[in-house]
């Protein structure tokens, strides 16, 4: 149903239409289409509101997130996995990576994993716009899962990895399950960053990620 909204322009603007002629569109009855709009609707995943003898039914943008989620997966299952390319700017940090790609919990995992053991510290990236958003895809891949644990009476969060090229350099964009920034892009990589590529605060650089 999803999908049939979609297609219809319900992602963009109210859809004016009855529960009879969703059923006669997707093959079931007008009971069915109504029971399906009602779940939708509890789950957050459409809006509707009366229009007379019809309803107006709108796709939220949960609904679209998660058609986006279907897409992708279809995409890599006729297509391989997807990739993405994007440009931002170089940015200090509040300075923990280091701390934290210090601890053996990651230590461990990162090199299993990621087949390194990462330079101890993460390159941050601020994104703007389209590039922002590209970004935010990443949220529904599958990546290389580094898990949280327990150390030193304390928690570490969990992240997921994807490969990258940071002006062709290779690395990783670290995705953390709990991050301090809204529009910025951590990456890690065998050698420092910066002084690999000669990188300072405002220099733009060309990233390139994976899909593993």
């Amino acid at each position: 149903m999803l999908k049939y909204l979609a297609l219809a322009g319900a992602d963009q603007t109210p859809m004016v239409v009855t529960s009879r002629e969703i059923g006669e569109k997707l093959g079931v009855s007008q009971q069915a289409a109504d029971r399906y709009l009602v779940a939708l609707e509890h789950r957050g995943l459409v809006t509707r509101s009366l229009a007379q003898r019809r309803q107006r039914v709108q796709l939220t943008a949960a609904a679209m997130a998660l058609l986006r989620a279907e897409y992708r997966a279809y995409h890599r299952i006729f297509e391989g996995p997807a990739t993405i390319s994007f440009a931002g700017k170089v940015a200090s940090g509040l300075g923990e990576g280091r701390y934290y790609l210090s601890q053996p919990g990651y230590v461990v995992q990162f090199t299993e994993r990621l087949g390194y053991a990462p330079y101890p510290g993460t390159l941050n990236v601020r994104l703007e716009g389209p590039a922002l958003r590209k970004a935010d895809l990443v949220a529904s891949w599958r990546g290389l899962r580094i898990d949280g644990f327990p150390a030193s009476g304390r928690t570490f969060g969990g992240a997921t990895c994807f490969p990258a090229r940071m002006n062709g350099h290779a690395c990783h964009l670290i995705h953390p399950d709990r991050t301090h920034y809204q529009d910025v892009v951590e990456f890690v990589a065998r050698d420092c960053l910066r002084d690999a590529l000669r990188l300072h605060d405002g220099d733009r650089v060309e990233l390139d990620i994976e899909e593993p």
